[in-house]
């Protein structure tokens, strides 16, 4: 069984588990978009993302406050499992039906918030390691318009910094890392975690 946001989280894990495996631990303490954030803890930021959203679909509490560090032991393929998992969990239509009793958010939004969190912390480990990255069209034409509207709140919450300039004729990718406050072919400085 699958449900549209299963798929296109099927499609966003595609794009970015390869990412995560292509880390070299030496590249750890390296620099990436997330201003606040070297690739270790951006790893582990999305890997927590990874878990948490398993639990939030099926409607189960998911503890943010804590920081665990996931990257002990074999965790490239453990990222690429427990991101099985997510897609898995979101597949159940159950999962995005009512309202998230830990977010208060309907769980179409709370699906919408971990598939803009695979794709752009796709590409921040992409920028902060050297890696090729394109996202899934599919993906990016779903939650662009999803983040324009959710972004002044992401805003709000120090999600997201402020949105950066792109010109005119830019790709709906560009205009998506610029509602989260990055800026492709620049870096993303200035991007906060989501």
């Amino acid at each position: 069984m699958t449900t549209r946001i299963s798929e296109l989280l099927a499609a966003a894990a595609e794009r970015t588990v390869p990412v995560v495996h292509g880390i070299d631990d030496t590249q750890l303490s390296d620099p990436t978009p997330c201003a606040e954030f070297q690739v270790r803890d951006l790893v582990n930021h999305l890997f927590q993302v990874v878990v948490n959203f398993q639990a939030l679909a099926t409607k189960q509490d998911a503890d943010f406050d804590t920081k665990p560090d996931f990257l002990a032991g074999d965790w490239r393929n453990r990222f690429a499992d427990e991101t099985r998992k997510l897609v898995d969990a979101w597949s159940e239509p159950a999962a995005i039906e009512g309202t998230s009793p830990r977010m208060g958010l309907p769980q179409a939004v709370v699906a919408n918030l971990v598939l803009v969190d695979l794709t752009v912390h796709g590409w921040d480990l992409s920028q902060g390691t050297g890696q090729d990255y394109t996202p899934s069209p599919e993906v990016v034409a779903a939650v662009t318009p999803f983040t324009e509207q959710m972004a002044p709140l992401g805003r709000e919450r120090g999600a997201f910094a402020e949105m950066t300039e792109f010109p005119p004729d830019a790709d709906e990718f560009t205009r998506l890392l610029s509602l989260t406050g990055r800026k492709a072919g620049a870096g993303g400085h200035g991007a906060r975690s989501t």
